[in-house]
């Protein structure tokens, strides 16, 4: 009788440690990703497919290689790497799931690669509910108002923002509709539930160039790491975005890397889109190098600081909350992949663990 309980005490003891092993080990199938994607005109639910000029490879990453079509959107986070030239237009046909921008991202997206990137839309070019990210590769977002009224227009629409690692954007918003407001970049509420922590941008090292009649950047706060403002002079984190010295709101902000040696490729520290002699910075789209649409001041260059890092920082406690493009619940998943290693690490050992206990369980 004893040998016999013995026995079912043990075979229980063994079911219940694999059954946790199974659970727990099965933690990063959940990583973050997108759980579908739009794009010219279709829309997919798993990945493993392909069309002309892009690959959906896993669930969280999709590569764009020459593509030049409708508009492309993800309902959660998405990483798109960027190779050759590429362009995403907003869809006019009646029945598409995105019509105001050129891409939509419900969740958090980075951008990266060696390419570029050219978005346009009528209210944004790149919508993104959460936090966009710029990581070395080129982007061009505009918006050119078209038909919308009473609304934030911008060349990006997001939570946070973030350009770094030697990456340039530039993002423009034009519009003549009643109530419209234009932006180069519009940081909003979307759902980050951050306070004061969200809605801000950071530049590291890397260029941006914003335009927009009613402010170049409109966000809480941010900073600027080795980097610097070009435009507009005495550049500043103010209130209602960014200033002037003055603290009046800068229709066009242009910062660059604030480096004593140019960057590879570069000939010249001072010589990159938006900051010639020849030309202002919004005659050139540091993304595309189009020229862009209306004439600006040629602004007098700030001489770089004789160290090679800089930081500014500053805070806002409001800011107008716009409309987003169309109604949905923004993702609240983490960046993409923020925490394989530690799952990896974390199944190693539980694995280590269920072995000792299956080893004790049959010692019993």
């Amino acid at each position: 009788m004893f040998a016999a309980e013995s026995y079912t005490s043990r075979h229980y003891i063994a079911i219940v440690a694999m059954a946790c092993l199974c659970v727990l080990l099965g933690g990063p199938s959940y990583a973050a990703g997108a759980e579908s994607l739009i794009i010219a005109g279709a829309t997919y639910y798993e990945p493993g497919v392909s069309g002309p000029g892009w690959t959906w490879t896993d669930a969280d990453h999709l590569e764009l290689n020459g593509y030049a079509g409708e508009a492309i959107g993800a309902e959660g986070d998405l990483v798109l790497t960027l190779a050759g030239q590429n362009s995403v237009t907003e869809s006019h046909a009646p029945d598409a799931d995105i019509t105001l921008c050129g891409m939509e991202v419900w969740g958090n997206l980075t951008l990266r690669g060696t390419g570029t990137l050219t978005a346009t839309g009528s209210q944004c070019g790149i919508h993104v509910s959460r936090a966009p990210v710029v990581d070395g590769c080129s982007v061009d977002a505009r918006a050119d108002g078209a038909d919308i009224a009473d609304e934030a227009v911008a060349g990006v629409i997001a939570g946070d923002m973030a350009v770094r690692g030697g990456g340039r954007v530039f993002a423009a918003g034009a519009g003549s509709g009643v109530g419209v407001r234009a932006y180069g970049v519009y940081l909003q509420d979307a759902g980050l539930g951050a306070g004061a922590a969200g809605c801000r941008l950071s530049v590291d090292a890397s260029w941006l160039d914003a335009a927009g009649a009613d402010g170049g950047v409109a966000c809480l706060g941010g900073s600027l790491v080795s980097a610097r403002f070009v435009t507009p002079a005495g550049g500043a984190f103010g209130a209602s975005g960014m200033v002037d010295a003055s603290g009046a709101v800068a229709p066009h902000v242009v910062v660059e890397p604030d480096v004593a040696t140019p960057p590879a490729g570069e000939t010249d520290g001072v010589d990159v889109p938006g900051d010639s002699a020849d030309k202002s910075p919004a005659d050139v789209s540091p993304a595309a190098g189009e020229p862009t649409t209306g004439p600006t001041a040629n602004p007098s260059l700030k001489p770089a600081a004789t160290t090679t890092k800089t930081t500014k920082t500053a805070t806002k406690t409001t800011v107008a909350k716009a409309s987003k493009p169309k109604a949905a619940t923004a993702t609240t998943a983490a960046l993409p992949k923020a925490g394989d290693n530690n799952w990896i690490a974390a199944s190693v050992a539980l694995f280590l663990l269920g072995t000792l206990l299956l080893t004790a369980a049959y010692r019993c």
